[in-house]
């Protein structure tokens, strides 16, 4: 299998992952639409006083899935990943992650407005150091295969 062409296929068809973040050894998962560049980097946009905001200034080691809804007798394929995550600063409307955040969701140069206020949306970076495949559509019997990055 072709890990990184499966991931490529698979991210334009999925807008929401599960973000899994850690702080003072207690784990939290948070659902968030995303966005993803050419070197498979992942953006999304939070306020700064959630959870999982708060935990990756504490500690951006991160960790997610990108799993489309699966119904009763589909074959399951995800995505899986770790990585570092960061909050980005300085976001202008000719920056990439506005541009493919403008793409995806249709989104006008408000959203960058939003991240001047310290307290609004702010656009965050988790940089992918490993990407995982769980497979059972092609694989038999099912498989992870792994992207190092």
């Amino acid at each position: 299998m072709d890990v990184e062409a499966v991931i490529r296929e698979y991210l334009p068809g999925v807008i929401h992952m599960s973000l899994a973040t850690c702080a003072d050894n207690k784990p939290w998962v948070s659902e968030v639409l995303f966005v993803y560049d050419d070197e498979l980097n992942l953006y999304w946009r939070s306020v700064p006083a959630t959870r999982h905001s708060q935990e990756l200034e504490k500690n951006p080691n991160v960790a997610g899935n990108i799993v489309e809804q699966h119904q009763p007798g589909m074959k399951p394929r995800g995505l899986y990943f770790e990585g570092t995550a960061e909050r980005l600063t300085d976001v202008t409307e000719g920056s990439p992650v506005y541009k493919l955040y403008a793409e995806r969701f249709k989104r006008g140069p408000e959203i960058v407005e939003q991240a001047k206020n310290p307290e609004g949306f702010q656009f965050y970076k988790v940089t992918v150091a490993d990407w995982y495949v769980f497979d059972v559509r092609e694989s038999t019997p099912e498989q992870k295969y792994h992207l190092e990055r």
